[in-house]
């Protein structure tokens, strides 16, 4: 399932980690970061996460995946409300921010997938930061691949091949036209192969 890089750009995001960092001295610092939009703060069980900034190889990513589900689910008539990128948490134990997020169908409180894009690794496990809301599926995209991982019964994330939600989408469709230089085109193109699957 891997592609070409999406382009050559070196964008360098800077990740620090801290331990031992209590619930409120997270809160304390979350507070102070309020309004500093290109900083990303993610906090599991005293493991604080501070990115920044969040680059453009990374937003670029995460916007083209986003336009390119969307036009796969009007095209196929599946019902979703956009929910974007909002701190998911756990008080006492942890908070994260997707970088994206959709339910599917419904409107609901907690949302159906959530979108991780990953350009510099850090420390914490993205699926345990939101394994709390039991969120059913998460789509991490990273070096060029995108993996699916999906929520059980038994309160643990699988890697899967497909979404419950997409079972007919290839995740290496999406790869080839996010790896496509020009947005726009990549859109449109996408669009058209679905409206051909669908009418075959």
């Amino acid at each position: 399932m891997t592609m070409p890089l999406v382009d050559d750009q070196v964008i360098e995001e800077k990740l620090v980690t801290l331990k031992d960092v209590s619930w409120e001295q997270f809160k304390g610092i979350e507070a102070h970061l309020h309004e500093k939009q290109n900083v990303r703060l993610s906090y599991l069980s005293g493991i604080l996460e501070i990115m920044a900034p969040i680059g453009e190889k990374h937003e670029k990513v995460k916007s083209t995946l986003g336009l390119l589900l969307e036009v796969y689910m009007r095209e196929k008539n599946i019902r979703f409300y956009k929910r974007g990128g909002f701190t998911l948490e756990e008080p006492g134990y942890a908070a994260g921010t997707p970088d994206d997020s959709y339910s599917i169908g419904t409107e609901k409180e907690i949302p159906d997938i959530v979108i991780e894009v990953i350009v510099t690794s850090g420390t914490i496990n993205r699926t345990e930061l939101f394994k709390p809301k039991r969120i059913p599926e998460i789509w991490f995209w990273k070096s060029n691949q995108i993996k699916i991982f999906s929520f059980t019964e038994a309160g643990e994330y699988v890697e899967v091949n497909r979404s419950r939600f997409f079972p007919d989408l290839d995740p290496a469709l999406l790869l080839h036209y996010i790896a496509m230089p020009d947005q726009y085109d990549a859109v449109i193109a996408f669009g058209k192969i679905i409206r051909e699957q669908i009418n075959k």
